[in-house]
Formats: C-alpha cells, sequence, structure tokens
C-alpha cells in the first residue's frame, strides 16, 4: 500500500484539500538510552513533523499586502517572499479568526486544544477565579497573598503572566537560581479542594493539549513561549512538552551572543534596568531571534538550546513577537512609531521592517528543513494568536491618556477594590480593546450594567455582554467560577491604558482583532484559497488528523465539536 497525497473537491467556498495520510502511530526506537528517535513510521509521502508559527498580531490583510505588494511600500514589490513562496504549495484562509477573548493566553489554548473558555477555562493570563484562594505570598504586581488565606478566603485574582517568575527580571525567570523551575509557587492561587496546593498554569488549564496525544503516541514534542507561565502548553497531566522553552519577554534586555546582530544589542538605549524586551522594535528582534535559533536547532536534531542530540519533533513551533511589537509601540526616546498608516493596512516603516525581520526568519526555518531532507515530510501552519486593533490610526482614542475626562469600565464601576457599593465590588478588571469584569457580588452584576449603560460616553461605547448575551459565547458566570460577570467591547480604535507607548491593542472582540492570517503549507499542496469562516481553534485537530492521529483524543474537541480545517480533509488513499 503506498501513501500519498491527492487533491479532493469540498465544494464551492474551497478550491482544495490535503492529501490523504494513513493512521499509524509513533513507535519508539532506541536512541541515546532509550529514546525514540521522533522518526514517522509510515510509508514514504507521509507527514512526519508539524511546524507550527504564531506571528502573534498579523492579520489576514497584512498577508495579503505583504504578498501581493502595496504602491508605496518597497516599491511595489512584494515584501514578505518566504511566506509568499509557502502559499505556492499551500492553503490560504481568508476568513480566518482568533480566539475571543483575542489575547495571547485564550488565544494559545484554541490552538492548542482545539476549544474556547468554554471548555478549557482561560480568558485572558491574568483574570479570576471565585473557587480557588490567593497565593501564598503578595505577588509582584500585587495580587494579595498570604499563608492564612486558603481556605479560608474564596475567590482570587490570578496572574499567570511574569509576575509568577522567581525573577522576572531575568531571561531565565529565575530557573537557573532555583533548580531550573522558573515559577514561585509561592505566587501562584491555591486550590483549597486540594490541600491548598499551589495551582500551575497546566493544572489551571481544564483540558490536555495537543503535545499530549501525540507524547502518548510515541511522539516527540517541544514548544518556545514568551513566558514561563507558558508552560500551559503542558496540559494534563503536565508533561506534554518533551522540550519546553520559555525566556521571559519582560526581563530586562542583555546581549544575545547566539543571535546574530544581537551582541551587543542593537538598541542599547532601551536595554536599561527598567526596560523589556518589548519597549524597542529592534530588541524585540533579538528576543525572537533566541526562539528562532531553538527552531533551528530542534530541526537540526538538537534540543532547543543546541545540546546533545535530540529527535526532530513530531510537533514543534514558536512565537513571534516583532510583527506585534511593530503595530502597537510608539518608541518615544528614538522618535519611531510603529502601527499603520491608512485604513488599507500600508505599514510603517517601523512595522515594515518586522515583517520582513519575521518573513526572513521562516526562511530561514524552510531553507533548514531543505538541508535536513525534512520539507517534505513536514506540514507548516502558520497563523496568529490575535490579531491587533485598530488598523486604522484615525480610529485611535486611548483612554484616559488621550483624554483624562475619559475612564475605562471597571473606574466606572469604582475600580478594582472599590467598588460601587464601597466594599471592593470589582474583583478583577483586564482592559486593554476590551473590559472583562468580575464582580465579588454577582448580585449586583444588573445595576453594574444599568451604571455602565448609563455611562458609554465615558469609556468609549460598544457592546455590554451580560446574562444572556454572555451565555452564548462563554459558560454562565453562575456557574462557572472563571467567567466574567461583564464584557464591554467599546468602538474600535478604543485602548484602555493611561500611557501614550501603545497605538494599538488587542483583546477584543472586533475583526481587526480576530481576523488573522491562516497558512497551512506543504509541497505536495496547489496553491490553493478558502474563503469561509474558520478558527485558530481548528488548527489542533487538524494537527492531530496530519499526523494520522484521532482528533476526537483532544477533551475540547469532543466537548465543542471542533472540526477540521475544511480545506484539508484528510483521508486514506489507498493504491494497491
Amino acid at each position: 500500500m503506498a501513501i500519498r497525497w491527492k487533491a479532493v473537491g469540498v465544494g464551492a467556498a474551497c478550491l482544495c484539500t490535503l492529501a490523504a495520510v494513513s493512521r499509524p502511530r509513533f513507535l519508539a526506537s532506541p536512541r541515546g538510552g532509550g529514546q525514540h528517535d521522533g522518526r514517522w513510521r509510515d510509508e514514504e509521502g507521509s507527514i512526519q513533523h508539524v511546524l507550527l508559527i504564531s506571528i502573534d498580531g498579523m492579520h489576514a490583510l497584512d498577508f495579503a499586502n505583504c504578498r501581493k505588494g502595496l504602491p508605496e511600500v518597497n516599491g511595489g514589490e512584494p515584501y514578505c517572499p518566504h511566506l509568499a513562496e509557502l502559499a505556492e504549495s499551500g492553503v490560504n484562509y481568508l476568513q480566518a479568526y482568533a480566539a475571543m477573548p483575542s489575547d495571547s493566553f485564550p488565544g494559545t489554548m484554541a490552538l492548542m486544544t482545539g476549544g474556547t473558555p468554554r471548555s478549557v477555562g482561560v480568558y485572558y493570563d491574568v483574570s479570576y477565579d471565585r473557587s480557588l484562594s490567593p497565593p501564598a505570598q503578595t505577588t509582584p504586581y500585587g495580587i494579595p497573598g498570604g499563608s492564612s488565606l486558603c481556605p479560608s478566603d474564596r475567590g482570587t485574582q490570578v496572574g499567570f503572566d511574569e509576575e509568577i517568575d522567581w525573577d522576572y527580571t531575568r531571561l531565565d525567570g529565575g530557573a537557573s537560581l532555583h533548580g531550573g523551575n522558573p515559577i514561585n509557587p509561592a505566587y501562584l492561587p491555591r486550590d483549597p479542594s486540594r490541600n491548598c496546593a499551589p495551582v500551575y498554569p497546566h493544572d489551571f488549564v481544564r483540558v490536555n493539549t495537543i503535545f499530549n496525544v501525540i507524547k502518548a503516541a510515541g511522539g516527540y514534542t517541544a514548544w518556545s513561549d514568551k513566558h514561563p507561565a507558558y508552560e500551559s502548553v503542558n496540559g494534563h497531566p503536565g508533561n506534554g512538552v518533551d522540550d519546553l522553552y520559555t525566556p521571559e519577554i519582560n526581563s530586562i534586555p542583555v546581549p544575545l551572543p547566539g543571535v546574530p546582530g544581537c551582541d551587543p544589542l542593537p538598541d542599547p538605549g532601551a536595554a536599561t534596568p527598567s526596560s523589556a524586551w518589548p519597549d524597542s522594535f529592534q530588541n524585540i528582534r533579538c528576543y525572537d531571534g533566541l526562539k528562532v535559533q531553538a527552531i533551528l536547532n530542534e530541526i537540526g536534531g538538537k534540543r532547543h538550546d543546541g545540546s546533545a542530540g535530540a529527535p526532530v519533533p513530531n510537533i514543534f513551533g514558536m512565537n513571534f513577537q516583532s510583527v506585534s511589537i511593530g503595530q502597537k509601540l510608539a518608541e518615544h526616546s528614538i522618535g519611531v512609531t510603529g502601527g499603520y498608516l491608512d485604513a488599507l493596512g500600508t505599514p510603517s516603516p517601523a512595522l515594515l521592517g518586522q515583517i520582513q525581520f519575521v518573513d526572513q526568519a521562516i526562511g530561514k526555518m524552510v531553507e533548514e528543513l531543505k538541508h535536513r531532507d525534512l520539507f517534505g515530510s513536514t506540514l507548516i501552519i502558520i497563523t496568529a494568536k490575535h490579531g491587533q486593533s485598530p488598523i486604522d490610526p484615525k480610529r485611535v482614542l486611548r483612554i484616559p491618556a488621550d483624554d483624562p475626562a475619559l475612564e475605562p469600565p471597571s473606574q466606572v464601576l469604582g475600580g478594582v477594590g472599590t467598588g460601587l457599593t464601597g466594599g471592593g465590588l470589582v474583583g478583577q478588571a483586564l482592559e486593554d480593546d476590551i473590559s472583562l469584569i468580575w464582580l465579588t457580588d454577582q448580585s449586583q452584576t444588573p445595576a453594574s450594567v444599568a451604571k455602565l449603560e448609563a455611562s458609554e460616553n465615558l469609556f468609549g461605547g460598544g457592546e455590554i455582554f451580560s446574562g444572556n448575551s454572555l451565555d452564548l459565547m462563554f459558560n454562565n458566570p453562575s456557574r462557572d467560577p472563571r467567567t466574567p460577570d461583564i464584557i464591554v467591547a467599546p468602538n474600535v480604535g478604543v485602548v484602555y491604558t493611561g500611557g501614550t507607548k501603545k497605538i494599538a491593542e488587542h483583546g477584543g472582540f472586533a475583526h481587526d482583532d480576530r481576523n488573522v492570517l491562516l497558512l497551512v503549507s506543504n509541497p505536495a499542496l496547489q496553491a490553493k484559497t478558502f474563503t469561509g469562516y474558520v478558527e485558530t481553534r481548528q488548527v489542533a485537530p487538524t494537527i492531530l488528523e496530519a499526523l494520522g492521529l484521532d482528533p476526537s483524543q483532544l477533551q475540547s474537541v469532543q466537548l465543542e465539536h471542533t472540526p477540521v480545517l475544511p480545506a484539508l480533509n484528510l483521508h486514506r488513499d489507498d493504491d494497491r
């Protein structure tokens, strides 16, 4: 029996499909102390590896512009040649939408689990849980803690960003000083039902991930991301990723000898003790370069740091931050502002440079796959955890930075810790270009909504979701301890910030927040386009299908009936 690719029609909206693969399993083979070698034991022509790349912030429009070219950019020539080349043997989804809320944490979980917050239980990297107790120590960002607060106190802010690192000023989060573990358990929320055990990010995630399924089938797994808290991708029982690399993005920038052009750093003025990697267009490229080198090492049969031999991962990848920073940063110290020049998505020179950097980095990965004779057996999926809003620079309204008379919704309700009734009604509020509000007294939800409705001119208008309108998207907050009680989606362009360093943000429900690049490529594919609606959560079951595994092994896929991507109908083609 020979397994091969073939085209299959899938209706008017789909102009293509991916070839069939059979359903073998990974088989262990001795290598270096009994390790499997990560090879897919099947006949020639099957997919053995999936390389998943998130270019955070990159819209479908960004890809259309850089692939086709714009008259006033790069002499009118396309400016992402490597991505464009992948599209010549790939399926391009024009109407692909990221998770809601469109933040990195739920965006990551959508890609890894196939689920939304309904099944995954993740709304933002910093959120709230009414069933958990506060951490044993107050976190660096001020989440109140204390050893005596568990199990007596129920309901706590949950911080799964850099504030749970031992030392977020260090690139390794302080891991080298604490036995290799960058996370300080004293900063984690605690579970009163488990003898007040600290809740790690992977414990917080309610379902398994693609890494769990692939590893259980004998595969080798790897992933690189931006905070140690992104060990959440480990899923249950917490060991899904064999080679996890999570350099802290909010650490103080330092020279990187292993990254070309980054020793010394190209922007030393943004590498002070009060700086972080996202404060600089140039330095963020160096940070991303660390993860690019990790991918190149893994393609070469090494671990992410280039150490001893390892299998080439069956699933691996990384996220890029450079484009997201290019879209939203105003680097005042050097007089450079990123973002777009118009509503058509014409990139500023700063954003153009970030897109070109990422394109060149992906080109290096493709070159290395070809050099190692792995290109044909690797399915490359390029998407984004989230978009960025607004594209149109004329729509930007930063509240309260641009108008001190305006205030975010949480302030309309009295602010976190003061509250509508004076007793700390707002337990938590997450506000970027959306406002998620958790109340400590849920009976006050109708009164709070009424107060917001009467004050729309203060926070940028938009839509208010609560009650049944909220239940249509997420679990009812009276039954799920993690669901916000109120969500405010303001008018497009509103960003809740007191500073002027940002000219855009993400997290919201708008088209600019959610319509992202999604490209699936392999040399056996012809260039095709799918114009129907899809979601990034469909990437997870598609990855398993491509590797010959059952997508229903993902718990979110079972609970939410998440389908594989429609333009990639994978099935068996037996040539006897």
